[in-house]
């Protein structure tokens, strides 16, 4: 008020004011339409902050900042983006014209994870990169023998490469008593033998890392450098690519070491798996079956009952359990000094997938063993149906028996099988969804992989041909597959 009583504002400015911020309205409104509304808003005489003008007056939609950094609600987060209640309000249909949205995209938000999403992608992708890979890698050595004439260049399911190895049955029922073993050593002993098993495993990594960027690194020096190999005396030739792909994977590991970081863990992770499936062999369904059977009574076992026995669950324990950095041991051996290799991160061993949820409050993980197994097997299945493509085309085009249809005929014994993965690898997430607690997952994936093949090869009428000896040799050509 001045001294005659009236009011400090001056109407026709207050009239110019609210005319504008009329315009704005009706122009639509953004980042520089609130700061123009604040602007005019400043000599209208209001009292309230311009903040709650606009706010009252018309809210913005979701998603529109009214200021760089702030939200609908005055609440500021990092980077101008929406804050995790007005993300799950979009995903879930809420809107000022739908306050309440739309209950089934809210239900279904609530039991899809991202983490769990992440985890059945990778899983799938990897088992199938990994058995494609390994097929061709069947290919390069049938024509490796056909050039150098050592053989006939028939297809082998048991490769004569020695870089392959393939599980007999002997060793298919081992294989669970030895894996129980290694459990129980890394159970009692973890804290004498972590810095050995971290230095193997990070070894194994780094090749196994190489073999899945070989590939990559193949195109990228195609155009640019010959595929002549390049001597290094006593460690062997390799060639330009190969010399890539190692770099880039010892790269990789070193900053895993320094940093710890789950991302670089799983990226290891996935070069364990592709290398396992893509050099290890079941040369039969028998060995699959007693393979598999076998690490589902240890996986059921060591989750579901080591609890009773040792007072706490193994399985989950050494799966989980962070090992000391080899550079924070060092350091210490060598009384390096306090600032030398002591700010090191603990590691958590790649012997897992682990991927966070969308809001950070928890990692979903699946040991490598629970894609490495069904893996080779699906692996298995997919050089037979090309040995049986093969096959069917030197005896132009038999077909099965005349009860089947040619639609069951079409249907691969690679694609049946991994629908089964996938359908046990969801009844494993909803199961410890349920439960709330670590399940066994290949209680889940073994039935829903080796039954659904086996009712298949035997409507078929393979089931005696892949139990025993289903691999035999042939005199064809094989074309090289690209993967």
């Amino acid at each position: 008020m001045d001294s005659h009583g009236h009011s400090g504002t001056d109407p026709r400015r207050e009239a110019a004011g609210k005319e504008e911020w009329t315009r704005w309205r009706g122009a639509g409104r953004g980042k520089g339409g609130v700061h123009r509304a604040e602007r005019h808003l400043l000599g209208t005489g209001d009292t309230r902050s311009n903040l709650e003008v606009v706010r009252e007056e018309e809210p913005p939609p979701l998603g529109l900042p009214l200021t760089p950094g702030m939200g609908s609600e005055g609440k500021s987060w990092c980077g101008g983006q929406r804050p995790r209640r007005e993300q799950r309000k979009a995903a879930e249909g809420e809107s000022p014209r739908n306050p309440g949205g739309y209950p089934l995209l809210k239900r279904a938000y609530s039991l899809v994870d991202s983490s769990q999403v992440s985890t059945f992608l990778i899983s799938i992708l990897l088992i199938v990169y990994g058995s494609f890979r390994s097929l061709n890698m069947d290919f390069e050595n049938q024509d490796k023998e056909k050039d150098s004439n050592s053989s006939s260049g028939s297809f082998n399911g048991n490769s004569t490469n020695n870089s392959i190895q393939t599980i007999d049955s002997t060793q298919a029922l081992f294989l669970p008593i030895g894996a129980s073993v290694s459990l129980l050593v890394m159970f009692f002993f973890f804290d004498s033998v972590q810095v050995v098993f971290t230095i193997c495993t990070a070894v194994l990594a780094t090749i196994a890392f190489a073999f899945l960027l070989l590939p990559m690194c193949q195109y990228l020096t195609r155009p640019c450098s010959p595929q002549n190999k390049i001597s290094f005396g006593c460690c062997g030739r390799f060639t330009a690519a190969e010399l890539l792909s190692f770099s880039l994977s010892v790269m990789l590991v070193l900053i895993w070491v320094l940093t710890g970081h789950w991302l670089l863990m799983d990226a290891l992770a996935m070069g364990l798996c592709v290398a396992m499936i893509a050099f290890v062999r079941l040369p039969s369904l028998k060995v699959s079956c007693l393979l598999l059977s076998g690490l589902l009574i240890y996986d059921v076992f060591w989750v579901f009952f080591s609890a009773y026995i040792f007072n706490s669950n193994v399985m989950v324990k050494v799966a989980t359990q962070p090992a000391d950095n080899p550079l924070d041991v060092l350091s210490r051996k060598l009384h390096l000094g306090p600032n030398v290799g002591r700010d090191v991160p603990r590691l958590s061993l790649p012997g897992k997938l682990v991927f966070p949820s969308s809001t950070g409050s928890h990692f979903s993980m699946l040991g490598i063993g629970d894609i490495v197994m069904p893996g080779l097997l699906l692996c298995f299945v997919l050089r037979y149906d090309n040995y049986k493509k093969q096959a069917s085309g030197d005896s132009c085009g038999a077909s099965g028996p005349a009860n089947i249809s040619g639609r069951m005929q079409k249907v691969s014994y690679f694609h049946c099988t991994l629908i089964g993965y996938f359908v046990g690898l969801l009844t494993a997430t909803v199961a410890s969804r349920i439960h709330r607690a670590a399940q066994p997952a290949l209680l889940y994936l073994v039935p829903f992989t080796l039954l659904p093949l086996l009712t298949m090869a035997y409507l078929k009428g393979d089931l005696r041909r892949m139990w025993s000896e289903p691999f035999h040799s042939k005199s064809s050509s094989s074309r090289f597959l690209e993967v």
